[in-house]
Order: C-alpha cells, then structure tokens, then sequence
C-alpha cells in the first residue's frame, strides 16, 4: 500500500511538470489545441452544402433549335451544374477547360435535331476534367443524363403523335423502372465521407508527432536524468506521468470533434454513442502508443518525428477512405495494416457509420489494442536512451 501510494505521488508530480511544460511551449499549444480546432472547423466548413453545387459549364451548340436551347436549359436547371458561357467551336472551349473557366462542356453539332426526330442516331459529345475528381464526375453524371432525356423527350413526344398512351409511353421508353437507394448517406454528402476521415488523420498525425516530441525533446534540453530521478527510475511510471495530461487533452479535442460532427452537424452514427467514445478512447491511445515505439526504435528526436510524420502521411492514402484497399498493389495493402489509421477507418465504416456490432471489426480492435502496447516492446531501449545518451545537434 505504502509503494502504491508512492507511485501515485510520482505520477502527479511527473503530471504536474508536464502540465507546466506544455503551459510553458507554444508549440504544444499549438499542435495539441489551436491546429486541432483550425482543422476540425476548416475542413467542416470547407465542404458544409454537402456537395458542390453550380459547377460552370460551357455548350458549343453549333444546332441552335429549340430542343438543343430547350435542353441547355434543362441542364442549367439541375442543381450541380451551371451553364457558364457558349462557345463558338470546340477548341475555345477547351482552352476555357485549360484556364480553368469551366470544368466541361456539351458539344452539339450541326443537324442534331433533324437526325434525333428521324432515328438517325445523332452523336452529341461531352468533354470534362477530371483534374478535379468530383467536379469532372458530377458534371459528366449530369451531361449524360440531360443527353438521354432529351432523346426520350423526342421519342415520348412521337409516340403520343401515334395516340399512345402514357402509361404505354412510360413503360416503353423505361422498360425497367430503378429504384435507388443510397446507403447510411442518402444525401450524397461529401462532408460525411471526407471529413470523417481527413480530420481524424491529421489529429493522428498531432498526436504522433507531439507524444515523440515530448519524449525527445527530454533529451535534447538535458532534461532526461531529472525526468527518471522523479520517477524513481522507473521507465514505465516515468511515460505514464508525461503522457497522461497529453492523453486528456487529445481526449477532449478529440470526443468534441466527435460531438461536434454528430452531435452539431449531425453525421449519421447508428453504432451509437458508446461506439463513438470508445472508438475516440482507442485512437488516441494506439497512437500515443504508436509514437513511442517509433521514439523507442530510433532515440532520436529529428528521426522518430520524420518517421512519425511519414506513417500518419501513408496512412491517407493506404486507409482505404477514397480507393478501396483491395485493388491496390498487394505490398501497399500489406503495408496498410500495419498504418493505424486504417483501423480506425474500418472500425468507423462498420460499426459506427453502419452500425454493425463491434465483433465484425474485432481484427480492427485488436490492431488498435497492439499498437497501444507497442512501448512495451522498446521500453528499455527508451530507458536506456535516457540514462546513458547525449543529444548531439
């Protein structure tokens, strides 16, 4: 009882030096609080209509009927797209692609009308930049579809001229009727599927990189040998003691980020809120855990930080969040299992966006448990580092 209550001492006072040294240093101001709150609030706000609406558009209506007017119109009138300018030929509205004026645009060529009502099988063509991913897909999505109702508009159109009727109309013109759901976003909301995952990954990236900071920077000042005497010379009361306060606040950024997305802007989450918090209390822990066995394999503090940057880096894109895993390169899916942050996003995909039990994500659990006992595999490397290392610059 009396050791126990020893060690209790010794965690509060390491706490409480810790607290005074991030009070102390603007840069963990900065990176545990400040870019934190930057980044949640930037990258919500970024994206908070959903989906991009309005994109310009150009047309190269070398017809100019009044179905291909009547069809620009239609075009301009869905809610992503907007017709920005008419161009003479082909080659100025690939130039205003190239200066960036318009992201596509519909070329009709001359008798377009004439062969559409005689089942000619006119050729209209759209041109888009896939530069920039969604504007290139939405708009060429809306340039397709505005391209087939005009046609069906002409074919209805004939076909009530025969006296059919519309049911007979409807039922020729779309023989199988499509019923469409989009699952757990139905609103196509780009802010769900990005910012759940951007914001998580740069949280990750500050917790990495402050958590091999702190350790370090113990050996650069010289502060090493007064950091173990506090501790007793106990590598593991020592650690407990320095990351604890870190734990607590990236915690709390981390459960009102959290709050603030499904709570505020109400992303969907039917795992529910226990799902949520235990998920928050997992990242932060793995990759705490994560940064100091980076620190442990390499006691230095310039090496650890730049392979503690380059992991969180690797882990955007071997996450999985914008291409799937599976159709990459065998190597790069092996090499994303050992990336935290894919984890994370499996855990999160299954069973808080759609609510699946936690026994189906149980791989991904016991990867984010595994990476927060890394320390125990380099501890005595780290404890050695401390008592026997000088920094040189």
């Amino acid at each position: 009882m009396k050791k126990l209550l020893i060690y209790i001492r010794r965690l509060v006072n390491l706490s409480a030096r810790e607290v005074g040294l991030i009070i102390h240093n603007p840069i963990y101001i900065c990176c545990m609080v400040v870019f934190p709150l930057i980044v949640i609030f930037f990258f919500t706000s970024l994206m908070n209509e959903g989906q991009p609406e309005d994109l310009p558009c150009g047309v190269v209506d070398n017809d100019n009927t009044s179905i291909t007017r009547a069809m620009i119109r239609q075009l301009d009138a869905f809610q992503s797209t907007h017709v920005a300018g008419h161009y003479n030929s082909v080659a100025e509205a690939r130039k205003a692609i190239q200066r960036n004026e318009i992201y596509a645009f519909l070329y009709i060529p001359d008798g377009t009308t004439a062969r559409l009502i005689s089942k000619r099988q006119p050729k209209m063509s759209f041109y888009y930049s896939n530069v920039t991913l969604v504007a290139g897909g939405m708009l060429f999505k809306d340039l397709k579809t505005v391209t087939t109702l005009s046609s069906a508009a002409v074919g209805a159109a004939k076909l009530q001229m025969l006296g059919k009727t519309p049911k007979e109309i409807k039922e020729f013109i779309q023989p199988i009727a499509l019923d469409v759901h989009m699952v757990g976003n139905p609103w196509m909301n780009y802010n769900v599927y990005l910012s759940s995952i951007m914001v998580p990954g740069i949280l990750v990236l500050f917790m990495f990189l402050i958590t091999a900071y702190s350790i370090g920077t113990e050996l650069k000042f010289g502060r090493a040998h007064k950091w173990m005497s506090m501790a007793g010379n106990n590598i593991f009361i020592a650690l407990t003691g320095k990351l604890l306060p870190q734990t607590l606040v990236f915690l709390t950024i981390f459960l009102g980020y959290e709050w603030y997305v499904y709570g505020y802007l109400n992303f969907p989450h039917p795992g529910g809120i226990h799902m949520i918090i235990f998920l928050a209390v997992l990242t932060v822990l793995s990759s705490q855990g994560f940064g100091v066995f980076v620190f442990g394999l390499m006691p230095s503090l310039r090496m650890s930080m730049s392979v503690c940057s380059l992991w969180a880096v690797v882990g955007f894109s071997a996450c999985g969040a914008t291409f799937p895993l599976f159709a990459m390169d065998g190597m790069i899916e092996a090499l994303a299992q050992i990336v935290p942050l894919r984890h994370y996003y499996m855990i999160y995909q299954i069973c808080v966006f759609n609510g699946y039990p936690l026994i189906d994500a149980w791989v991904n659990v016991v990867a984010l448990v595994a990476f927060a006992t890394l320390p125990i595999l380099v501890i005595r490397n780290i404890k050695r580092a401390m008592v026997e290392y000088v920094y040189i610059p």
